[in-house]
């Protein structure tokens, strides 16, 4: 798929952050992967950006990382598959090149992490790991990893692949600018946590889509917040926010991580058995899954 195709078909839709399951002795388990993507499948969404933060590519090897992307391309039919890349630049373009061979659309570019860097050395990156492909590349602003809007001008001027910006610090006036300066040369991603809690406002600052993770487990009400998102219905947004997604972010705030953790024990609570999350995060206490699924309930 051309960047150019992949930019405009994620431009409003929205994308699935699926989880990354993991056996009983550790291991990537792609048979529940792929059960569970086939179940996602019944319900239209842009894409799906797999070994993502809520896949936890964080705490995956990078042959992980080309395993998971095989596997989702297995059971993605049409729909574009986009993966997690990130560490060091060379690291970073060397995964770029074996997620291409997978099978992989494109890459969101997490943060480098650890280390601080001027804006010219977070953009040297980006420009390195755009020349390494011929995938699009998403830039993900979040941790150490973040562009000003005129970089970013820059930067899109620079690097024809470069096709979205996705935004995970909840800096409304970055976004803005961003938005306002580039304005179709991307395509804008919220990346927020439960990006839901945010989703409004990040609407109107110009950002009119997102990745959601309870989709993983909820996929009928994340498609019908979306939704009433893209027509402009407040009260609709309102009354799930209220009846799902503060409770639900009432257990995700109980720990440090759990926004992964939460995701992963709802789709294990669907019947996929998803396993548990490797440190540094930890699994919801039992408690905590006797809440979740009351708040899952009869929900869809």
């Amino acid at each position: 798929m051309s960047p150019k195709d992949l930019q405009e078909i994620i431009r409003n839709g929205l994308l699935s952050f699926p989880v990354t399951p993991f056996d009983a002795e550790d291991r990537f388990a792609p048979s529940v992967f792929k059960a569970h993507l086939e179940w996602l499948g019944q319900y239209e969404v842009a894409g799906l950006i797999v070994a993502g933060g809520t896949g936890e590519m964080f705490s995956l090897s990078p042959s992980e990382i080309v395993e998971v992307v095989k596997a989702a391309r297995e059971v993605a039919g049409d729909r574009p598959v986009l993966a997690g890349c990130g560490y060091g630049v060379r690291m970073a373009c060397d995964l770029a090149q074996e997620i291409e061979a997978a099978g992989g659309d494109g890459i969101l570019l997490l943060p480098h992490y650890l280390t601080e860097g001027p804006q010219e050395g977070v953009a040297d990156r980006v420009r390195a790991v755009c020349k390494s492909t011929n995938m699009g590349v998403i830039f993900y602003n979040r941790g150490q990893s973040r562009v000003s809007a005129a970089t970013l001008e820059q930067l899109a001027g620079e690097c024809p692949n470069l096709i979205g910006f996705k935004d995970g610090t909840g800096d409304i006036d970055t976004v803005r600018r961003v938005t306002a300066m580039l304005g179709d040369r991307l395509s804008y991603i919220g990346g927020m946590p439960t990006h839901e809690l945010f989703a409004q406002a990040y609407k109107g600052a110009g950002m009119p889509t997102y990745s959601s993770a309870v989709f993983n487990f909820v996929p009928e009400t994340a498609l019908a917040f979306h939704k009433a998102l893209s027509n402009g219905d407040d009260a609709a947004c309102e009354q799930m926010l209220r009846d799902f997604y503060y409770p639900f972010a009432q257990i995700r705030d109980r720990q440090p991580g759990y926004a992964v953790s939460a995701i992963k024990a709802g789709v294990t609570l669907r019947g996929f058995q998803s396993g548990h999350v490797r440190a540094p995060l930890t699994s919801l206490t039992g408690e905590e899954r006797e809440m979740l699924q009351e708040l899952i309930g009869g929900r869809k």
